[in-house]
């Protein structure tokens, strides 16, 4: 191995050194101790330490890194407290995720670092939306983004270098090439050669390094973070190296022929470079000795502290509150909702509300970004940000490709950046490109390591268009399952503008249901200026004594009408409008009121929104119920392209049978 020094000084020699040094020694304390039962799980670098510390090293301290398992090196490197790391490790209290998630699963804005999940691929939009909010900042800031070889097989990887090549900013896509996932061979991974013939593809540049050569990785980092600076565009990286220890301690190395691991036992990165240094006359055997036991002595200092740390003691309330961001909403009232001069008010269509909420959030919020296939010049398939360019910018209103992983991944990057993103789905059924991110990295993000998610992911949804099974698609029930996200639905354009503006004010993940039947279909008078609606907050939108119909979206409307079929028929029709959280006093009101319920929704009936809501009334207000909750969904199947069909596929024409065998029960 051969080390060239170009003209680093002596002390940048022996930093690295030291940096290397670390992470090998808590390594192998790890080792030992997990051979004691005194840790759980370890997930071994040993042999691979040279990329991590060179990349680290050849940074700016306040340049954001996104490691891997194996990349403990970036944590020694930017002085993250050795003590935390190990309460980390270990699930106490002290640790960045406070027990609740494990190894390097947890970011610290202080350091400059954004952890993984574990399904290997997210933190590569993650990164994009990092340096585009350095771009948009003005900040000359590069973002290093690692991968190991397997993890490039994934869809998450190829969407977030394409936006990156086509978006032109400055993130490097590392890729440790240690030539096994877990057991599995690069040559059942991939077919080429090496990583950095893939780069042709994307139209960036591919550099290949010797991942051992700590020099190697160091210099190349340096220069081209420093080219990036200055002209912002993605590399893609690869770092040659080898996993000496297994996939993590448990899977051990049975699958890799001996020979192998004698040779990748030569080429040892902190064994070479050491005798680089010796011979360099920059270390001796008494310099040696005297870094290891200071290192060791910060080591065990640090262990010693950390196991007097029990498990955290569960508290149920902090568990639930530590799933969203603190917020605590104002409701913003409209200045024009009372009479007299200057109050101004115009009829606006349902897509104009959204629009309008849109644009004047846009404007209240300079830090908003939003992104969406189509969104920029041609203002949308349905038009609501038509003309937005001319006002915004195309910095501010970007058009994707077709990756909604990679874009709901670039929201967080920008929100970890303290910048706000509008994510639209073209459909809300290809919101399954992007059900990762959403589902564990936005809904998680804060519960786990503090990190707010201030993306708004706008879902246009709903049947009634003929439009077939993969462009009507309710499917907000899969979303209110997941603990983290804010949900909302309006069914009216008051509330499709002040509900769109409040979730931009909230730092939380919100997803925004908008109905694409909807848009043309129903107008109203409305302010004109901005303001917003109660986040959480039911409205009665008529009222009875018969019988009480929960509801939301289209559902309103087919109450409504079909209400006016009735006319002995009076009833309660509450609107939820936030379908996370819920309004569960709104409810119990009108149950207490009318004793007689009917949810009605337009998704499917099994495992709908409407399961929940009878369930909790079952349990939470039997006592005033005089027949039990009854509900009124679609068809528990796709949904159909013919309109008779689908029309057979809604509830509507159903509904009316199911109030009167609610009232003669």
């Amino acid at each position: 191995m051969k080390f060239q020094r170009k003209k680093l000084a002596d002390t940048t020699l022996l930093q690295l050194y030291e940096a290397l040094l670390f992470p090998r020694l808590i390594e192998e304390k790890m080792l030992v101790l997990l051979r004691q039962n005194k840790i759980s799980k370890w997930f071994s670098g040993i042999g691979q330490e040279a990329i991590s510390v060179g990349i680290t090293q050849a940074l700016e301290k306040d340049e954001y890194i996104l490691p891997m398992h194996r990349n403990l090196g970036v944590f020694t490197g930017r002085n993250v407290p050795f003590v935390k790391l190990f309460a980390q490790w270990q699930g106490t209290g002290s640790g960045f995720t406070k027990g609740r998630d494990r190894s390097f699963h947890f970011g610290s804005n202080e350091h400059h670092i954004v952890g993984m999940i574990s399904h290997l691929g997210p933190q590569n939009g993650v990164a994009d939306g990092i340096a585009l909010a350095s771009i948009l900042k003005k900040e000359n800031k590069v973002t290093i983004v690692f991968n190991g070889d397997g993890g490039t097989s994934q869809g998450d990887f190829h969407e977030a270098v394409n936006v990156a090549a086509v978006w032109n900013l400055p993130v490097i896509f590392v890729i440790e090439n240690n030539g096994y996932g877990l057991s599995t061979p690069s040559s059942e991974q991939f077919k080429c050669k090496q990583f950095i013939d893939k780069a042709i593809g994307y139209g960036i540049e591919g550099v290949k390094v010797d991942g051992n050569n700590v020099l190697e990785v160091y210099n190349t980092v340096k220069s081209l973070a420093e080219k990036l600076r200055k002209n912002p565009q993605p590399i893609l990286l690869e770092c040659i190296t080898f996993r000496m220890r297994g996939h993590e301690e448990a899977s051990g190395t049975k699958y890799v022929p001996k020979k192998l691991i004698d040779e990748w036992a030569k080429k040892d990165p902190l064994t070479n470079y050491e005798n680089f240094l010796v011979d360099e006359t920059l270390l001796d055997q008494k310099q040696i000795d005297s870094i290891r036991k200071k290192l060791k002595k910060e080591i065990e200092a640090g262990l010693a502290e950390a196991f007097q740390e029990t498990l955290p003691v569960p508290d149920t309330e902090l568990e639930l509150n530590d799933m969203y961001a603190p917020f605590n909403q104002t409701v913003i009232s409209p200045l024009s909702s009372g009479e007299g001069p200057g109050v101004k008010s115009s009829e606006k269509r349902f897509i104009d509300a959204i629009s309008d909420g849109l644009r004047q959030s846009m404007e209240r919020h300079n830090n908003l970004v939003l992104m969406g296939q189509d969104i920029a010049d041609y203002g949308g398939v349905f038009k609501i940000t038509e003309g937005f360019v001319e006002q915004f910018g195309k910095d501010r209103v970007r058009n994707t490709p077709l990756c909604e992983s990679a874009i709901v991944g670039t929201g967080l990057g920008l929100s970890i950046k303290g910048m706000k993103a509008m994510v639209e789905m073209q459909f809300a059924d290809f919101v399954t490109e992007g059900f990762n991110q959403i589902v564990n990295n936005l809904a998680k993000i804060h519960w786990r390591w503090g990190q707010h998610a201030d993306v708004v992911v706008r879902m246009p949804t709903g049947a009634g268009t003929a439009a077939g099974p993969f462009h009507s698609q309710s499917n907000e029930a899969w979303f209110f399952h997941t603990p983290g996200l804010k949900i909302v639905y309006p069914s009216n354009p008051y509330d499709a503008k002040g509900l769109l503006c409040a979730a931009f004010n909230d730092p939380n993940p919100y997803l925004y249901f908008e109905h694409k039947l909807l848009y043309r279909s129903i107008k109203a008078t409305i302010p004109d200026d901005y303001f917003t609606v109660e986040i959480g907050k039911a409205k009665l939108v008529s009222e009875g004594n018969d019988l009480s119909i929960i509801t939301y979206g289209m559902g309103v409307h087919w109450a409504q009408e079909i209400l006016m079929q009735l006319p002995d028929v009076n009833a309660d029709v509450l609107d939820l409008r936030t379908l996370l959280p819920w309004d569960k006093e709104a409810v119990l009101e009108t149950v207490k009121k009318t004793h007689r319920v009917l949810v009605l929704h337009e998704d499917t009936l099994t495992g709908g929104i409407g399961a929940e809501i009878a369930a909790w009334i079952s349990e939470h207000a039997f006592q005033y119920l005089d027949a039990p909750v009854m509900r009124e969904a679609s068809l528990d199947t796709a949904i159909p392209f013919a309109a008779t069909l689908e029309q057979n596929f809604l509830p509507k024409g159903r509904l009316k049978n199911r109030i009167k065998t609610l009232l003669k029960f």
